[in-house]
């Protein structure tokens, strides 16, 4: 663990065409804390974790992850660093098992040479059925109903279910920093409760664990989160704890259309 911030981006930038996605952005993330990041729709979100993951190439700018330069790294190296990540979108795939699911977050922790040969199905095996507790146990840890549905279709479940599969499979592979990219999208009110007292049950047993969240649901960036960062046209607008961003008056007239 090195002694500074986790991560830190420096002037990043990041260009569609004309359009600047990500303008000189800094933001530094730190180790244990858990930061919601939060703007306008096309406030350079989903663009802030795409250039940090190796999704897409800044323009300009730097990005250090626990140490190390990874600015120009491929998705699958800075995975492999600690950085895990999921979607908008729910990416189960559906007709395949719980656990097969789980099974393509431990790409990371596994030998590679396994996954380039996947007709070394008895190798393969073996590697899987050293992780098969951990998996099982990180699903308790979401939902004590979970581990008895592990060989079951991941389409079987319900949303709330599917989603903390995907991202149990963001966490077996024992990552420094999650990502969590809109992750009670589809959920009702109900069901994103229940996923962010799951997410904070778990990250209580990962204090080293840092989480950053991109979430348009107020009440639970303020529940979760220990400070903010509002975005606003690729810039970084404001950040501090939630009370600080809501009452900023650029906040609120950016983010809410309030003009005070």
């Amino acid at each position: 663990m090195s002694a500074g911030p986790l991560l830190r981006a420096q002037g990043l930038s990041v260009r569609f065409g004309g359009v600047r996605a990500l303008d000189g952005l800094d933001l530094t993330i730190h180790h244990g804390e858990v930061v919601g990041l939060i703007g306008p729709n096309g406030s350079g979100k989903t663009t802030f974790f795409n250039a940090v993951t190796g999704f897409v190439l800044p323009a300009g700018g730097t990005v250090d992850f626990d140490g190390s330069d990874v600015t120009a790294l491929a998705p699958r190296q800075i995975a492999r660093r600690g950085i895990a990540r999921t979607f908008q979108r729910l990416r189960l795939l559906l007709e395949l098992s719980v656990f097969d699911n789980l099974v393509l977050g431990l790409h990371l922790s596994l030998d590679h040479g396994v996954w380039t040969n996947l007709l070394a199905r008895s190798r393969l095996r073996l590697e899987i059925e050293r992780h098969a507790a951990s998996a099982r146990e990180l699903l308790r840890q979401f939902s004590p109903a979970l581990p008895a549905r592990l060989f079951e279709p991941a389409g079987n479940l319900t949303m709330i279910d599917r989603r903390r599969v995907e991202v149990c499979r963001a966490l077996i592979g024992q990552p420094k920093l999650l990502l969590l990219d809109e992750p009670s999208a589809g959920m009702t009110p109900d069901e994103t409760h229940e996923l962010m007292q799951d997410l904070q049950s778990v990250k209580a047993q990962r204090p080293e664990l840092a989480v950053v969240l991109i979430e348009h649901d107020m009440n639970v960036i303020e529940s979760v989160t220990n400070r903010c960062v509002v975005l606003d046209y690729g810039r970084k607008l404001c950040e501090g704890t939630y009370a600080q961003v809501s009452s900023d008056p650029e906040v609120r007239r950016a983010y809410l259309g309030i003009d005070e």
